[in-house]
C-alpha cells in the first residue's frame, strides 16, 4: 500500500501550490469577496490554461483525465490559498454530475464547456428541509409538449448568480430527475443570500414554470439518483481535501506568530500552553489529511468501504477544521478574528465547510446506518 503521494503527485503538489500562491494571493482574495459573485475571468482563464477545471474528466471531453486522489492534491492547495468563486459547484457539483448522468451528446455540450473554462454551472439540490438526502427533493418536473415545467424553491444555492447552467434535482411524479436550466431561463428568479463565508455566494433560486427542453433531461429514477450521490461524494472528498489545506494554512500563520510575538522577553512559542495549541493543530491537520485521502483513493477504486471512508473524512474534518481555527486565533490573543487579520478568513470558510455537504452529526448518523443496514442483510 503506498501512503505517500506518488512523484508524479508530488510534483503536480508543487505546481499548484507554486499556481495557487502566485495568482490568488490573499489580497486577492479580499478583493474578489467584495464583488457580487467572488469569481474573476481572469483568474477561471488561467485555472482552465493550467486544466485545473477538467483534472478529474475524459480528454474526449477536454479533461486531463486524472484520478481523485490528484484531485484531492489540487484542492489542498486550493483551500491553503482560500481559493474564492464557484470552483467546487461548477467542477465537482455540476460537472461530476453531468459526467455521471448525461449522454455523449450532452457532455459535449455541457461538460466540454466546463472542462475547458467556458463555463460556470451549479447543482440546485437543498430546499427548504435543507437536507442533503436526495430524497427530500420537492421541487416539480411537470412534462409538458416540449420537455418539461419546473416549479418550485431551491436554496441555499452555491455560485447561482455566476453559473451559465443549473443541474436541477426535481421530481418527475414519484421520481428524481436531474435537468439542465440555462440562468436565463423564463420564469427564473436567483435572489442572492447571507453567507459566513463570503468567499463563496449563496442564493435562493426559484422556478415558476421554467422550461427544461427534452435534451436537456439528464436522467430519472435510479441513475438519476445515483449519478447525485456520485457528485456529493466527489465533492465531499474534494471539499474535505481543502478543508485540510485551510487547517495547513492556519496553523503556518501560528507558527509563524509564536515565533515572532514576544511576552516576558522571549518569544511565545516557548510557552508549553502555546505548543500544545501548535501541537493540536497539527494532530488535527495530519488525521484529517490522512482520511481525506483515504476517501479519495476509496472512491477511485470505488472500494466496497468507500461511502465510509468519505463520510469519516467529512465528519473529521469539520470538526478539525473548526477546532484549528479555534486554536489558531487563540495562538494570537484572539487578535486573529480582527479584520486586517488572514486567520478569520479561513474561519469563516471553517464555519461554511461544516455544514456544506452535512455536518460531522449528519455523517455519524450516515455511517451507523450504513452498519445497521449491513447487520440486517447478514441476519
Amino acid at each position: 500500500m503506498q501512503f505517500g503521494l506518488t512523484e508524479t503527485q508530488q510534483v503536480l503538489k508543487n505546481s499548484a501550490r507554486e499556481f495557487f500562491s502566485a495568482v490568488c494571493p490573499i489580497a486577492e482574495v479580499r478583493r474578489l469577496m467584495e464583488t457580487a459573485t467572488a469569481s474573476d475571468a481572469a483568474l477561471w482563464q488561467k485555472m482552465a490554461h493550467q486544466g485545473w477545471t477538467g483534472i478529474i474528466f475524459d480528454e474526449e471531453y477536454g479533461g486531463l483525465g486524472l484520478g481523485l486522489v490528484e484531485m484531492a492534491v489540487a484542492l489542498e492547495e486550493m483551500g491553503r490559498a482560500l481559493l474564492p468563486g464557484p470552483y467546487l459547484s461548477t467542477v465537482l457539483l455540476a460537472g461530476v454530475a453531468i459526467d455521471a448522468a448525461g449522454n455523449p451528446a450532452q457532455k459535449r455540450k455541457y461538460l466540454s464547456r466546463i472542462s475547458l473554462g467556458e463555463a460556470h454551472a451549479t447543482l440546485a439540490l437543498l430546499e427548504a428541509s435543507a437536507s442533503w438526502d436526495p430524497g427530500a427533493v420537492q421541487l416539480n418536473a411537470q412534462p409538458t409538449l416540449a420537455g418539461f415545467a419546473l416549479n418550485g424553491r431551491k436554496m441555499f444555492v452555491p455560485d447561482a448568480a455566476a453559473a451559465d447552467f443549473l443541474v436541477c434535482a426535481a421530481r418527475r411524479g414519484p421520481d428524481l430527475g436531474l435537468f439542465i436550466v440555462p440562468r436565463g431561463a423564463r420564469g427564473l428568479t436567483i435572489s442572492s443570500l447571507p453567507a459566513i463565508d463570503e468567499t463563496r455566494k449563496l442564493y435562493q433560486v426559484a422556478f415558476e414554470d421554467v422550461p427544461v427542453a427534452e435534451g436537456d433531461f439528464l436522467a430519472i429514477g435510479d441513475s438519476a439518483r445515483a449519478a447525485l450521490e456520485r457528485a456529493l461524494a466527489v465533492a465531499t472528498v474534494a471539499l474535505a481535501a481543502e478543508m485540510v489545506g485551510g487547517m495547513q494554512r492556519v496553523m503556518e500563520i501560528a507558527v509563524e506568530y509564536a515565533k515572532a510575538r514576544k511576552q516576558f522577553g522571549k518569544p511565545i512559542g516557548q510557552f508549553q500552553a502555546v505548543q500544545h495549541l501548535c501541537a493540536d493543530m497539527l494532530l488535527l491537520t495530519e488525521s484529517s489529511r490522512s482520511a481525506a485521502y483515504y476517501a479519495a483513493w476509496a472512491l477511485q477504486e470505488r472500494a466496497p468501504e468507500a461511502d465510509v471512508a468519505v463520510s469519516i473524512a467529512k465528519a473529521y474534518a469539520s470538526d478539525a477544521y473548526r477546532e484549528v481555527g479555534n486554536r489558531g486565533i487563540q495562538v494570537q490573543g484572539g487578535m486573529g478574528f480582527t479584520w486586517e487579520n488572514n486567520v478569520h478568513l479561513y474561519y469563516k470558510r471553517a464555519k461554511a465547510s461544516e455544514l456544506m455537504f452535512g455536518d460531522a452529526t449528519y455523517h455519524r448518523e450516515r455511517i451507523a446506518r450504513t452498519a445497521i443496514d449491513k447487520a440486517i442483510d447478514k441476519l
